[in-house]
């Protein structure tokens, strides 16, 4: 209930900035200083499910809320200091929200997210001083039997052969046998979110160390496979494929920044010609 009650406080802070509340066909609750609070707007914030108790003091709560919250502005609006600070302050916050929404309505309306692959491919190339790895890569594959499962020895070989027999039977026998199969020797994964799939009271320092080609397992009735065929350490260029999302952020980020700019070199030119801006020399 107490964090239920927090929750309406963010809640009676929003509905605060409609000085009335002013909904239609409600029946109003509580009236102070002119403001007014109508039932539709607890509704609102009271969700169902609550029982008959909960309900009434969370009500009870929110109208006191509503209350004191009316009483201090009024009170802060007769007796602030430097209200005209206040109100430049609310003035410059109201022209930077206005000017962002409206920027984010312009880019969304005029600027194309597409990137084309080699522009992709392109900063890639030119930028890997900055695309280094923070954290290691593995390719490989994992895979976790039933201690009673079948073909154990098989298994085993199976796993640490990786050759396109060996894979297609692991496959087969992992549609019926196997609880997690993951085949990634030709996609590079976060060696950390690989090692998730271990139980991590049988992990150990020496299975991070990226030379050890295979970890094998054992825990509550289940085999835990890993063979690694390849890795990438920290600090080490990172694959384009595994940056290629970041990359193109990174390129839409810029073309956004281009677009603004150029939008407002246009906008005061336009406002230059149409004599809209003038200088005073002194």
């Amino acid at each position: 209930m107490r964090r239920f009650l927090s929750i309406l406080v963010i809640s009676l802070f929003t509905l605060a900035c409609n000085n009335n509340l002013d909904i239609k066909n409600s029946n109003p609750l509580v009236k102070v200083q002119g403001k007014i609070l109508y039932k539709n707007a607890l509704n609102d914030i009271i969700p169902a499910g609550l029982s008959k108790e909960d309900s009434i003091i969370a009500a009870e709560y929110f109208i006191r809320a509503w209350i004191n919250e009316n009483l201090l502005y009024d009170l802060a609006l007769k007796n602030i200091n430097n209200k005209e600070n206040v109100e430049l302050l609310v003035e410059n916050y109201r022209k930077s929200l206005l000017i962002n929404q409206f920027q984010e309505q312009l880019v969304n309306e005029r600027l194309s997210k597409e990137i084309d692959e080699q522009s992709l491919y392109d900063y890639y190339n030119n930028n890997k001083e900055i695309l280094k790895l923070e954290k290691p890569l593995v390719k490989g594959l994992f895979l976790k039997v039933p201690e009673n499962a079948p073909q154990l020895d098989e298994i085993r070989r199976w796993y640490k052969l990786i050759t396109p027999n060996s894979r297609e039977s692991l496959e087969k026998y992992s549609l019926s046998n196997a609880v997690v199969f993951e085949f990634f020797v030709n996609n590079w994964m976060d060696f950390s979110d690989v090692m998730d799939n271990f139980p991590q009271n049988k992990i150990n320092k020496e299975d991070f160390n990226l030379n050890k080609k295979t970890i094998e397992k054992q825990d509550n009735g289940y085999y835990y496979l890993l063979n690694i065929t390849d890795f990438l350490q920290p600090g080490a260029n990172a694959p384009y494929e595994y940056v290629k999302n970041t990359v193109k952020e990174i390129l839409i980020n810029q073309r956004r920044i281009d677009f603004l700019k150029k939008t407002e070199e246009e906008l005061y030119k336009r406002a230059l010609d149409k004599g809209d801006i003038q200088f005073y020399n002194e």
